[in-house]
């Protein structure tokens, strides 16, 4: 373990209830999170994440401060699909299988909801996104 990491958690864990996590420097959206990236500050913000290990390895939905308290909103999952990339569409229906290429029309991370392009056809689906980064339509 990282000694950052290790302190980190060491000071949250000793200051467990009244600490909130806080980015230690400017975190751009879309960026992955790093135990470095973080610190505890001993406040009191309600519905602020008060656990590091939450947010480490996570993805930045919009752009945090430093200082200002981590909200469960402002990160995910990391995104597995970016707008424009090429994916697999794959759908599958009892013994039915069919698989054709797409184009991703929205950006998302395993298990969420994104609508793609069939290049095939051109038409519109949505389906969700799976851990291999294909999408499979329902």
């Amino acid at each position: 373990m990282k000694p950052a990491l290790a302190a980190l958690l060491i000071g949250a864990a000793s200051q467990a209830g009244a600490d909130v996590v806080v980015p230690a420097r400017t975190i751009r959206a879309k960026e992955i999170i790093a135990a470095d990236d973080l610190l505890v500050d001993p406040a009191t913000i309600p519905g602020a994440i008060d656990d590091p290990r939450l947010v480490i390895g996570q993805e930045a939905r919009v752009a945090l401060y430093p200082g200002r308290a981590i909200q469960p909103g402002d990160i995910g999952p990391p995104t597995l699909v970016e707008r424009n990339d090429l994916v697999t569409l794959t759908f599958r229906r009892g013994g039915l299988h069919i698989i054709a290429e797409g184009r991703a029309l929205g950006r998302g991370a395993a298990g969420e909801s994104v609508r793609a392009m069939n290049l095939s056809s051109r038409n519109t689906i949505t389906g969700q996104v799976r851990e291999d980064g294909s999408i499979e339509v329902r």
